[in-house]
């Protein structure tokens, strides 16, 4: 029962916020504390069963779907908090205020993109996975063309028109993997997937992952298909940015971890990390040359979304126990981490009126608050110590040349580097940069909200960087293990 009120509490909420646009930030807030909550509780169940279903099993939540499912929950509530204040601001100089037409779309528009994110995770069958994903993308792409500009509605469609491209190659993928299962007698679940992968015949299964290499690789970034993703995240407000960079390209990115096992599972597939090292490392120096010439904060996180996507798939790539802890922990931290460094723009652009690095400066004399929080996103995204992503990228870089993949974990150790160089130089601009006596006048008091959403969001990145909760730590060991068996 608790994973189908999951799915039902923002449904309920998106109904509820189309009455009253004066109420429904407030009930988009409470609707997401309870999906937290429920969260919360269905992955303690996890964490003690193995695995926990709801429905006759069309719901069902295994380690790695609970640990990706309390990602969304957490991201989803933090936004909804920081939304609250952030959009009041950025309608201060509107004389129509909050009775907008955008304004009172967002919350119902918010309240189902964030259900069809839980759907993700939750939905047992790959089918109505598959469709929960393709939501995700007709939903937030409204979100996206919130500001109502040329420069939004061009990102809008440009984002539908890649990832639905995407979609449709991915789609193909699994109708084949699922006559595949079912041919094998298999329910086309993941847990079907598990059991009808080694006798599958090579030739369906690798087809499918090339098709779902391209497909939910469009809607993860993935270079050559990344185009659409800096343009949306530096166009979309601040609150989606932090759920589009941080949660829904992480559930294609998922996708792709859950097909992983299967490949290494099916004794006629030679070398399957082989894919998985060459586009994740692609990935990544691609990402950290474009952080090097970005002009525009918002766009360099967005290049960052795209680094550490390739960052997890090169790790799945170097294979040896990479793949394992690694991954998975550069998977949930990257969540984390990316929509803190979003609310940390977000402030930014209130107090700078500008995203552009090469006009603004002077943040940190503007707003202490506004500069210490790009500041330390910025180190942290970088992988930076003692912060949550330092922990997994010096795992993945240890595993790897401890696996004597010398050259291809040399490689990511220098874009790695590189990325690192490009953020601290480009934000330090931004921070630290000179300011113009125009622009040095005082600064309003940024919104409560904001700053209580930037807090909480501050606390895992911090803490999760030298200390892990038992619990959090079993879950995502068990979720390692689905990806190839940490010791």
């Amino acid at each position: 029962m608790v994973l189908a009120l999951i799915l039902l509490v923002p449904l309920a909420a998106s109904l509820l916020a189309l009455g009253n646009h004066r109420v429904a930030p407030w009930i988009t807030l409470v609707a997401t504390l309870i999906v937290l909550l429920l969260s919360g509780r269905a992955i303690w169940a996890v964490v003690d069963a193995g695995t926990v279903s709801a429905l006759g099993g069309v719901l069902t939540l295994d380690p790695l779907a609970a640990l990706y499912l309390g990602l969304v929950a957490f991201v989803g509530f933090t936004a909804a908090l920081y939304s609250v204040g952030y959009l009041a601001a950025r309608r201060a100089g509107q004389t129509e205020g909050d009775s907008t037409p955008r304004y009172r779309q967002y919350h119902p528009l918010f309240n189902v993109f964030l259900a069809s994110m839980l759907a993700v995770p939750l939905a047992a069958n790959l089918a109505v996975v598959w469709i929960a994903i393709e939501l995700t993308t007709i939903f937030s792409a409204f979100l996206v063309a919130y500001e109502d500009s040329a420069e939004a509605l061009e990102a809008a469609w440009k984002y539908v028109a890649l990832t639905s491209m995407g979609a449709m190659i991915a789609l193909l993928g699994v109708l084949l993997l699922y006559f595949g299962i079912t041919n094998a007698g298999q329910a086309p679940t993941w847990a079907g997937l598990g059991l009808a992968a080694p006798g599958m015949a090579p030739a369906i299964l690798v087809t499918s992952f090339v098709l779902w290499l391209v497909g939910f690789g469009a809607k993860a970034g993935l270079v050559p298909m990344h185009t659409w993703l800096p343009d949306a995240h530096s166009q979309a407000p601040a609150s989606i940015c932090a759920v589009l960079s941080g949660v829904e390209t992480s559930g294609a990115l998922y996708m792709l971890l859950r097909i992983y096992p299967s490949l290494s599972a099916n004794p006629g597939i030679v070398n399957p990390q082989g894919w998985y090292l060459v586009v994740g490392l692609v990935t990544v120096a691609t990402a950290s040359l474009l952080i090097l010439q970005v002009q525009d904060f918002k766009r360099l996180f967005a290049y960052s979304t795209i680094e550490h996507m390739g960052i997890v798939l090169a790790a799945c790539g170097l294979g040896a126990g990479a793949h394992d802890l690694g991954a998975t922990y550069q998977f949930f931290a990257h969540a984390l981490t990316k929509s803190f460094c979003f609310y940390a723009a977000g402030l930014a652009v209130i107090v700078l009126g500008t995203q552009r690095i090469d006009v603004a400066g002077g943040l940190m004399k503007r707003s202490p608050l506004a500069g210490w929080s790009l500041l330390l996103g910025g180190i942290a995204i970088a992988g930076a110590p003692p912060f949550a992503l330092f922990v997994s990228e010096f795992e993945i870089l240890r595993t790897g040349f401890t696996a004597h993949q010398y050259l291809a974990t040399g490689l990511l150790t220098v874009f790695i580097v590189l990325a690192f160089i490009a953020v601290m130089y480009q934000l330090g601009q931004v921070v630290f940069g000179e300011t113009t006596d125009a622009a040095a006048a005082p600064v309003s008091p940024l919104p409560l909200t904001c700053r209580a959403a930037l807090l909480i969001a501050a606390v895992p990145v911090l803490v999760f960087g030298v200390y892990l909760p038992p619990r959090l730590g079993e879950l995502i060991r068990a979720a390692a293990m689905l990806m190839g068996g940490a010791p």
